[in-house]
């Protein structure tokens, strides 16, 4: 509604202007016209969202079902549209298949906006569909408590590792004295500790980070690793993304677990990183960390340091590995999990 009002206001004001300008009195009658629509506007969206008020709003679950190569590119459209961002289930054909069957599900207000963001939707999958095979996504209509459900029974305790425990804000759990706890609920920047690459990051980075170690989490996206390292004992963390949405989701979950003094959330790449770092995490995809290889990405590392590097598929392995190589960084370890591969890379 409040987008047809706006686009009406402006073909009238178009329309006043064609027959000589607006004089005091077509100005008083547009801005008349602006306080209605911002009055009609207010009370849709109270309607719609506001949790006292006895209606409730109905959503649209979009979900597609992709294997483990084409999940982490349809996460980020989702991401980048879904109400919640991405969440991802991973099924395999039979109890002997290694092949994955990953189910990304976002979440959309059923009102206009959210129609029009299913069409952004379909039309960014379609776009994908052609480069990379991918089945039209399937929605279906959830009431607000249906909704609720839905997308929070995909998030529970998550024990990663010896000592790493992933708990949303609405669940309790009780420790052991040994174990770190990294509360994040789900949001509209990538990394809740349930993708493969995040969970070898995370395995990666509490085997090898030293206590007091300068870190940088570049693509940090929620901020998980760099909350981890933190946690861990790292001594300062740059955390780094291009995402504004990314940094504002990251520094929320960085204050909200209480490593504000240990870890720095800033916009931006490898400009904003000139220094050198005894731990290098760089969790994005492996394009990127080709391209960043040229840029100067193992310059950060520091003598006798390590990058952490993921977001990989299998078949990408080789072409990562030799870009890390030719900057002289050699693969030390190497990590995977189905068709991801995360690898730990130190100074020849």
């Amino acid at each position: 509604m409040a987008v047809a009002w706006e686009e009406r206001i402006e073909e009238i004001q178009r329309e006043i202007q064609k027959a000589g300008g607006l004089d005091k009195t077509g100005e008083e009658i547009i801005a008349e016209l602006r306080r209605t629509r911002k009055c009609l506007w207010e009370a849709e969206y109270s309607r719609k969202y506001d949790r006292n008020v006895g209606e409730a709003l109905n959503w649209l679950e979009a979900s597609v079902q992709v294997d483990g190569e084409a999940a982490e590119a349809v996460s980020e459209v989702f991401n980048r549209y879904g109400r919640g961002g991405a969440v991802l289930s991973t099924d395999f054909d039979d109890e002997l298949s290694d092949t994955a069957v990953v189910t990304v599900k976002t979440y959309l207000p059923l009102d206009e906006e959210g129609l029009k963001t299913r069409r952004r939707i379909e039309e960014a999958l379609w776009h994908m569909s052609q480069i990379y095979p991918l089945p039209p996504p399937e929605f279906r209509e959830l009431t607000e408590d249906d909704w609720a459900h839905a997308w929070k029974k995909h998030y529970h305790v998550l024990h990663v590792g010896q000592r790493i425990v992933i708990k949303p804000s609405w669940q309790e759990y009780k420790p052991r004295p040994d174990e770190i706890v990294i509360e994040l609920d789900p949001g509209m920047a990538f990394g809740t500790g349930l993708h493969p690459t995040t969970q070898m990051c995370l395995q990666a980075l509490e085997e090898h980070l030293e206590p007091g170690a300068k870190v940088l989490d570049l693509g940090t996206g929620s901020g998980i690793l760099a909350i981890a390292a933190a946690k861990l004992g790292a001594g300062s963390v740059l955390a780094l993304d291009n995402d504004p949405l990314a940094v504002r989701a990251a520094r929320a979950n960085v204050q909200s677990n209480g490593v504000p003094d240990i870890v720095t959330v800033e916009p931006g790449s490898l400009d904003k990183a000139a220094e050198e770092f005894e731990l290098v995490l760089v969790n994005i995809l492996a394009r990127v960390i080709v391209e960043l290889a040229d840029q100067g990405l193992v310059d950060r590392v520091r003598p006798a340091g390590l990058m952490i590097a993921a977001g990989i598929i299998e078949e990408q392995e080789a072409e990562v590995a030799a870009a890390l190589g030719e900057h002289g960084l050699e693969i030390v370890e190497r990590r995977q999990e189905k068709d991801w591969v995360a690898l730990v890379g130190g100074w020849r």
